[in-house]
């Protein structure tokens, strides 16, 4: 496909001057280390792993002197998470091969489910045999029900142990709906499980955006074992989508503590996506603190964090490498630098000096430029001329805007949208999911009240309006009886949608365009009726497709901030991509649209 570089877009990285080393397959960073990386870390898993450097090579590297963990950056989180399955994979053959069991402490979230399906996959085609596999997991919530939609038993049974032979036995999840007064005493037997198993020899873990790992929130101490606690503001804005509204998460969970995260002879901890690449950094640069739990990690001998490309934006090698090693100046990591001198000392920059490029350990670039004012006037210019103003567009074309849901078009695009519809352009606004999940109950009782008062004012009368008042009294019963944080009824979840599809047209009526404009693809994936989707099917491409065989669009615009492995926006990308490929199959280059990714 083409793609423009303009309007923000975000695509794949051609260049590898931030300091890392790369395979010349492109696949994935393998990164250097304050201390040697185990080789079990950098073992072959497939054709898509990088080539492995040697320990030394990794070790003498000036690039990661702040990182006081090891870390390996992966260009793409499958990738990722095929490599965490492997490290898992090898672990247990070798325990097998030893006629040993081995024992594995497992996280939840999105983050693990890649590597938890190479693992359901490892068993079914290749055999692995997890017999003689013990879990333990890392927490729960508080209390909460074991078949309850948010049950981290479920999601555990769900994703994972459901698929592979681990004996029943084996499994062990901290139990959420056990009386108050018996989880001091139940958090010990927990504890001593653990130990009686022989300990945890492979820890996996997420991180919050707080830094937690587990559930164990800022302010707890290194020495913490299993127990319950009150959890963050932050963790509960987190999980507030999972169950529809902050109000119905737990203000509790049970954890196993640092202590005893700690104790595990192995740990990886993974970490995706840009909205984690903040506390990434801290936890791996800064010095430990209680402020970020996962920053004790540094005082573990075998400890590893796996990124993926995004969530290593803020480490110091890969944001400002300049900063931690001689850096070959190219006009790509040129214009990174002048940007961030300027945002460091507050100047514009056409008004930075050269004295500025000194005090602030850019002396090679500074060098290699030879003119420091050039410099900056080509970089201002460069910039400048990616500034697309409205008689630059394209006028009087086939325009086609997918917005993964119902408000990412006027959100992200709306100034590009406006001067789009200015230019005379055939416009259509396609809305990928129904966008449901983020409307509130209060909401859907509010148009059931207008749908009543207006019964009134209408005056109906006969069958439509003894249809209309026992479909209201059914949907206001239904809303009454849902409990908080359980999936809505297919009639709630349509009314949900309209309330969306509503909105969205009142969205672009403000750019001039109007129902007329707007398509809803309503794609299956999304109609769970969950947070969680499904997988990207047949038919939401064939859907998807469809609208651009009947459109044959000139441009289309797709969101393009895929950090997100399983974020909505992300698998809307990848059915425009399948999509795209079947459509252009046959057709020229004149044919194929262009394609702009916008964020």
């Amino acid at each position: 496909m083409r793609v423009r570089a303009e309007c923000g877009r975000v695509g794949s990285r051609k260049h590898t001057s931030h300091g890392t080393r790369r395979s010349r397959r492109g696949r994935f960073y393998l990164v250097h280390s304050p201390r040697p990386i185990p080789s079990k870390h950098l073992s072959t898993v497939s054709s898509h792993t990088a080539t492995r450097p040697s320990p030394a090579d990794i070790h003498a590297s000036e690039a990661t002197q702040r990182e006081k963990i090891p870390v390996l950056i992966f260009d793409e989180p499958a990738r990722m998470s095929h490599q965490v399955a492997r490290r898992v994979a090898n672990l247990i053959e070798e325990h097998n091969a030893a006629g040993e069991q081995i024992v594995l402490g497992l996280p939840t979230g999105s983050t693990p489910i890649g590597a938890y399906q190479h693992l359901v996959r490892m068993h079914r085609e290749d055999g692995l045999d997890f017999s003689n596999v013990v879990t333990f997991n890392l927490d729960e919530y508080y209390p909460m029900q074991p078949d309850s939609l948010q049950s981290y038993h479920r999601f555990m049974h769900e994703n994972f142990f459901d698929h592979v032979n681990i004996p029943k036995e084996n499994i062990h999840i901290p139990k959420g709906d056990i009386p108050a007064e018996e989880v001091e005493s139940y958090c010990m037997e927990y504890e001593h499980a653990i130990r009686k198993a022989g300990g945890i020899d492979l820890i996996l873990l997420g991180i919050g955006r707080s830094g937690h790992i587990g559930f164990n929130e800022p302010g707890s101490s290194v020495d913490t074992r299993t127990r319950a606690i009150i959890l963050d503001e932050i963790t509960r804005k987190d999980a507030a989508s999972d169950f529809f509204g902050d109000e119905n998460v737990p203000r509790e969970a049970i954890t196993m503590g640092v202590g005893t995260i700690l104790d595990a002879k192995e740990i990886i901890l993974m970490a995706t996506g840009e909205h984690k690449a903040p506390i990434v950094r801290r936890a791996v640069e800064e010095e430990p603190s209680r402020e970020v739990t996962a920053s004790f990690l540094q005082h573990h001998r075998d400890a590893t964090i796996y990124v993926d490309d995004a969530a290593a934006q803020e480490l110091t090698r890969i944001k400002t490498p300049w900063v931690v090693r001689n850096v070959e100046w190219t006009d790509a990591l040129a214009t990174r630098a002048v940007i961030w001198l300027s945002e460091r000392v507050g100047k514009s920059i056409m008004t930075l000096e050269s004295t500025d490029f000194h005090r602030h350990n850019l002396h090679s670039l500074a060098y290699h430029a030879s003119n420091t004012d050039d410099l900056c006037r080509r970089v201002f210019e460069s910039l400048r001329r990616k500034i697309r103003y409205q008689e630059d567009l394209m006028e009087r074309e086939k325009v086609v805007v997918f917005s993964p849901h119902p408000d990412d078009d006027v959100i992200s695009m709306g100034g590009m949208l406006d001067k789009l519809v200015k230019n005379g352009n055939d416009m259509t606004v396609a809305y990928m999911t129904n966008g449901s999940v983020a409307v509130f109950d209060a909401d859907v009782r509010r148009y059931i009240r207008f749908m009543e008062m207006a019964d009134e004012l209408f005056e109906l009368s006969g069958d439509a309006a003894e249809k209309l008042e026992n479909d209201l009294r059914d949907l206001r019963q239904a809303m009454e009886a849902k409990k908080p944080g359980t999936v809505d009824s297919q009639v709630v979840q349509r009314v949900k949608a309209y309330i969306r599809y509503a909105e969205a047209i009142a969205g672009i009526e403000v750019m001039g365009l109007g129902q007329e404009n707007a398509r809803f693809l309503d794609l299956p994936f999304y109609k769970t009726g969950k947070v969680r989707k499904d997988p990207i099917g047949p038919e939401d491409v064939r859907i998807v497709r469809e609208l651009l065989e009947q459109n044959r669009p000139d441009h289309i615009f797709v969101a393009g901030d895929l950090s997100d492995p399983h974020g909505t926006h992300r698998m809307c990308y990848f059915a425009i991509q399948q999509a795209l490929a079947e459509y252009n199959e046959g057709r020229d280059g004149n044919e194929r649209p262009t394609v702009w990714l916008y964020r």
